[in-house]
């Protein structure tokens, strides 16, 4: 990717090292959710914005606040990485919203190590990168792409910015109202019903990144070959059936909460070559 000399967003929150407040309230994770985070969590992990709510009764973890620690100069070109791929997805969604006469409302993105606190409740680096629609803000913890590289082999700087431009792509359902449209239905569904939601929602927001990566190229060049390539590696690598069968040797369809590699592969695919977010309609049709 060519992105050294690009514009830098000023909406990075770094808590890296900063740690919790002593008493901090983890939220519980129970049901289908807690399945979910032992099983991906391990090789991927999964956005817990939609398994935190209606989570348990708030346990207390006792935990004292750490000192800000020194990044390293490794870190520091994350970082950098990091805030210009978002300061590109304000720039393509905030052109995008434009033209639809609306505003784009840019996301923070926070940058934390370990344990982080949100709107949504306390979430571990185990469970990866996350949009919490309480806050608008989107977690990361940069530990994850080394995982990503050494758990499943997917590696490249595209394969990153698609990790990002995915967790973006579900603020801009929440500004769009179909996150909280979305919600309700879940609210009234049973478990099976509830997934089948949840993995039109990662469908659509990876075809919403496919469409960032589209508009991105088109406005500042920033593909090389191969870009594209590791993106859908990462996609691929990602889908619920690939990551179960490792985890434990087969899959379970009802189960499934973000959509096979097929699946994903395709939404991107789908975005990226039209380019426009019309294209990203995952969910059925209203009956008229």
């Amino acid at each position: 990717m060519r992105w050294e000399d690009e514009r830098e967003s000023d909406n990075v929150e770094d808590r890296r090292g900063t740690g919790l407040p002593m008493g901090a309230k983890v939220g519980g994770i129970g049901g289908i959710g807690m399945v979910a985070v032992v099983l991906l969590g391990m090789l991927f992990g999964v956005d817990p914005s939609v398994l935190l709510r209606g989570s348990s009764a708030p346990q207390t973890q006792q935990r004292a606040v750490q000192a800000p620690q020194k990044s390293s100069p490794a870190q520091d070109a994350q970082r950098k990485f990091v805030s210009v791929i978002l300061a590109s997805t304000e720039d393509v969604w905030g052109e995008t919203f434009k033209k639809m006469d609306k505003t784009y409302q840019r996301p923070k993105l926070v940058l934390f190590s370990g344990r982080v606190q949100s709107a949504c409740g306390i979430a571990g680096s185990a469970m990866g990168p996350f949009y919490c629609p309480g806050d608008r803000k989107v977690y990361l913890d940069l530990s994850f792409f080394e995982d990503m590289q050494r758990k499943l082999g997917v590696s490249g700087e595209f394969a990153r910015a698609y990790v990002i431009a995915h967790e973006v792509g579900h603020h801009v359902q929440n500004l769009m109202g179909i996150m909280p449209k979305v919600q309700q239905l879940q609210a009234k569904a049973n478990t099976s019903e509830k997934n089948r939601w949840s993995v039109m929602m990662e469908l659509q927001a990876d075809c919403f990144a496919g469409v960032w990566a589209k508009k991105a190229d088109q406005r500042r060049h920033i593909l090389e070959p191969g870009d594209i390539a590791k993106g859908l590696s990462a996609a691929s690598a990602i889908g619920d059936d690939r990551l179960q069968k490792k985890a434990r040797g087969y899959a379970v369809p009802d189960s499934f909460t973000h959509g096979t590699s097929a699946q994903r592969v395709y939404w991107f695919k789908r975005g990226f070559e039209a380019g426009d977010h019309n294209v990203c309609k995952t969910f059925p049709a209203k009956k008229k």
